[in-house]
């Protein structure tokens, strides 16, 4: 090290060509994510678009497809529109016009879908120690990323469509010949146990529980609820795939059914 007459030279920053020195795999997560979250996207546009095979029915049966409750559509079959039609029929109109907005809403604007598709479609950044796709940053105070902060009031959205899932769970066991009880019911309600799980797991829930609570002491009964939603909110994240393959598998399975691909596997009726 050389000197001078103020002391020891200081060396310059080193000079790296690299973008980043990472040796590992780390595209492989945001590019999983951009290939899993279009797939999904792409199958759920495409059969909402298709208006029909959404529902089925038979002796101990009636199914509803999720992406398509609750079907307030003219073109919805009665048996279907289990709370009125009186949306119009005008194609590429979806017939569950009611609930697909809020339910995209409520899943763009989740914490954890923000993070996944921050990283994956929008490179900001890829992944630790990789550099920002973008050159500025202004985080979510403007457009359209101020829309985020509308989270905690799609929550309230996505509890009511959970309710009506959960009608329509209860719904399909009785067809036309009374009660039943088949593979399709067991999907339903599998479904709407997850998406519960997923919709009470999110972040808004859990502060609106106890996040402003002062004295835990004091609320015995939101303490518990809170401690219970924090355990789940630690899964949110898989909870956010598994609610993602389960909608898919619901759908897919009416479907087929309405769609006379196969038959219900009957365990009653």
């Amino acid at each position: 090290m050389t000197t001078t007459a103020t002391g020891p030279a200081r060396a310059g920053r080193a000079k790296i060509s690299e973008k980043t020195l990472r040796l590992d795999r780390w595209w492989f997560k945001p590019a999983y994510t951009v290939v899993g979250l279009s797939a999904w996207l792409i199958y759920g546009f495409v059969h909402v678009l298709m208006q029909k095979w959404y529902y089925a029915e038979g002796p101990g049966f009636s199914y509803l497809t999720p992406f398509y409750s609750p079907c307030v559509n003219n073109g919805c079959v009665p048996e279907a529109a289990h709370f009125g039609r009186f949306v119009p029929d005008w194609p590429l109109v979806p017939y569950a016009l009611l609930s697909l907005p809020f339910l995209l809403l409520f899943r763009l604007t989740c914490y954890y879908y923000r993070q996944a598709y921050y990283r994956s479609f929008w490179l900001s950044p890829p992944a630790c120690a990789v550099p920002d796709g973008h050159q500025t940053y202004t985080g979510e105070t403007r457009f359209p990323l101020i829309f985020q902060n509308l989270h905690r009031y799609a929550f309230y959205a996505a509890v009511l469509i959970s309710l009506i899932n959960t009608y329509d769970a209860a719904l399909s066991f009785h067809g036309t010949e009374g009660f039943g009880f088949g593979l399709g019911n067991v999907i339903l309600v599998g479904n709407v146990v997850l998406l519960w799980a997923y919709t009470v797991s999110c972040h808004s829930c859990r502060h609106i529980l106890g996040g402003r609570l002062k004295h835990f002491s004091k609320h015995p009964v939101r303490y518990q609820a809170w401690t219970f939603v924090s355990k789940l909110n630690t899964r949110h994240k898989e909870l956010a795939w598994i609610t993602l393959g389960s909608l898919a598998l619901a759908d897919f399975y009416v479907m087929g059914l309405a769609a006379g691909w196969w038959s219900d596997l009957r365990f009653v009726n």
